[in-house]
């Protein structure tokens, strides 16, 4: 699983759309990244872009359009609704998938360093990025704005972190830019069965975060209470790290509660939408769906249809496919329009985008991949079929473990399954990848022998990419081997305590996954052969014999086990 990151830079120039083109074209020049969304503002003269991508290749884009907005954008000459102190006013960057915010504070500082360091742009870093906790705030450290700047620069509580501390020609251009971390925002909105959006503000401020302002006497027309610096005492809301406000649109006809989800590892997307489901029957109000502005993370997606699954008290350990249906369907998302995954999911966006006229052995139907398989073409070969056979292996422990969790009279084990679901899904997910990651290999290898061996220097590297792809070629179907060895372990668990009805499956899962272990032990041999480290090679082979005996001794086990049962 690649490690993604979201960067939201925004850039000071909202009507210019040729400035704007040069800018979003630097991004879109960086391979690996994905260009989501270019949103100019004219009254803000401010453009908000959005990018995915791997943590290397955003920090390199980011850089490209940064460099670019301080060559063609003019901040002596801006003007603009927006609060705004740089050409690249800021440039956060989201964790997005296998990655913590702890590692994207030091892509953010990396980036934050080169910036300063090699554009000569002032920089300040914010929110999870920052130095000091006085410049977690954005509006902190952009106070007084660009006009401010140049005595902010010099001064000795509010220089930049990185780059020039002076207001000369070149910054008093660019102006300085804050780089930062923080968690994703998601924009959503919940439907209500109501035109009043005065009743949607009162839910809306039942929920968010900053509450509502307390009154003497009356809740509603009652004097404001203030505090002793004369600032209104607020009644906080339910919800944390939570805005929210009631609207109503004329396009739908409804009062909608708004919110931005500031971080969605405090307050959810399904958390949100239950809670408002609350507030809003109090007030004798209906939700009646939901609707996602813009994108979101897949995590987000597969907890919530996890989240309703738990609430039925049905197994978890089901495909993303259906956890994402189930999320759909309960938060309504598909009310005002179809909720579409492949273009409102970002790993699903950015997926496509890279796989764009590339086959893949795992989108072949049963019939095409048999006939590939038995095609004159070398691949897929062993190693992909060893790893599907463990792929099917931990897909029929999976659903011995559903099987069990719906079963009549033992609904007071639900949970119990369920987590055995979810490993067995786990194992299947990693197998499949598996498939074509084989084939992959074994193409490298051909490419590898490919390569041009005129000169002695092109014979030398011919010799040494033949060698990295073949050491490449043995790690991966050692991989299928501990994976297929590992997934087992569920087999044996669901031969043992599983749906007795199912047992003779998780006997074919076990068939299955021995299979998988020793026909990947085969190329793992006949790869290893080929390697001039010898040293590397022994030591593998002999951890796979052990692996190998093991998964003998796991197979002959479960077999017992199912046996015993018939």
């Amino acid at each position: 699983m690649k490690k993604l990151i979201e960067c939201v830079p925004n850039f000071s120039e909202g009507n210019d759309m040729h400035i704007i083109d040069q800018i979003t074209a630097e991004i879109k020049a960086v391979e690996g990244v994905s260009l989501i969304d270019v949103d100019p503002g004219k009254a803000t003269n401010r453009t908000v872009v959005t990018m995915v991508g791997t943590p290397e290749e955003v920090c390199e884009a980011a850089f490209r359009a940064v460099k670019k907005a301080s060559e063609l954008i003019d901040m002596k000459k801006h003007k603009g609704a927006h609060p705004r102190f740089g050409a690249t006013d800021v440039c956060p960057l989201v964790p997005v998938s296998n990655i913590t915010m702890e590692e994207t504070v030091e892509y953010a500082r990396a980036l934050a360093k080169r910036i300063g360091e090699e554009l000569n742009i002032p920089v300040y870093c914010y929110e999870s990025a920052a130095f000091t906790p006085e410049r977690r705030n954005l509006a902190t450290c952009r106070a007084g704005e660009y006009e401010a700047l140049g005595e902010r620069l010099s001064s000795e509580q509010w220089h930049p972190d990185f780059g020039p501390r002076e207001l000369n020609e070149w910054t008093a251009k660019t102006g300085a830019t804050a780089v930062g971390a923080r968690n994703f925002l998601v924009a959503y909105n919940v439907n209500l069965n109501t035109t009043s959006t005065r009743r949607a503000n009162a839910i809306a401020f039942d929920v968010r975060e900053r509450g509502r302002a307390k009154r003497e006497g009356n809740p509603i027309t009652g004097k404001i209470v203030k505090d002793e610096n004369g600032k209104n005492v607020m009644i906080p809301g339910t919800l944390k790290s939570v805005k929210a406000i009631g609207w109503f649109i004329e396009e739908y006809g409804i009062a909608q509660i708004s919110m931005n989800l500031t971080d969605i590892s405090v307050t959810s997307v399904h958390e949100a939408f239950d809670e408002v489901c609350r507030k809003a029957q109090d007030r004798g109000i209906r939700v009646t769906g939901s609707e996602l502005v813009g994108v979101i993370p897949l995590k987000a997606m597969l907890d919530a249809g996890r989240y309703f699954l738990r609430k039925q008290q049905r197994s978890t350990g089901v495909s993303d496919k259906e956890l994402i249906k189930i999320a759909v369907k309960s938060l309504g998302l598909d009310e005002l329009y179809p909720f579409e995954p492949r273009k409102k999911i970002i790993e699903y966006i950015l997926e496509d985008e890279m796989n764009q006229g590339k086959k893949f052995l795992i989108d072949m139907n049963l019939h095409e991949f048999a006939d590939e398989t038995a095609s004159e073409s070398p691949a897929p070969g062993g190693g992909s079929i060893s790893a599907y056979m463990g792929a099917l292996a931990s897909s029929l422990a999976t659903m011995v473990a559903n099987l069990s969790s719906h079963k009549r009279g033992w609904d007071e084990r639900w949970e119990e399954f369920s987590n055995w679901a979810e490993r067995g899904k786990a194992y299947q997910v990693e197998l499949i990848k598996m498939v074509d990651e084989d084939t992959n290999a074994f193409n490298r290898i051909m490419d590898a022998f490919g390569l041009p061996k005129k000169t002695e220097e092109e014979k030398a590297a011919r010799h040494q990419a033949i060698q990295d792809a073949t050491k490449f070629a043995t790690e991966v179907p050692f991989k299928t081997m501990m994976l297929c060895y590992e997934c087992m372990e569920v087999v044996k668990a669901m031969a043992e305590i599983g749906n007795p009805n199912s047992v003779t499956d998780a006997g074919v899962g076990a068939l299955a996954a021995r299979s998988g272990v020793i026909g990947a032990f085969l190329n793992v041999k006949i790869n290893a052969a080929g390697l001039d480290d010898k040293e590397y090679a022994n030591d593998i082979i002999s951890r796979g014999e052990k692996v190998v005996e093991m998964a003998k001794q796991m197979e002959t086990d479960i077999l017992n086990i199912v046996n015993s049962k018939i």
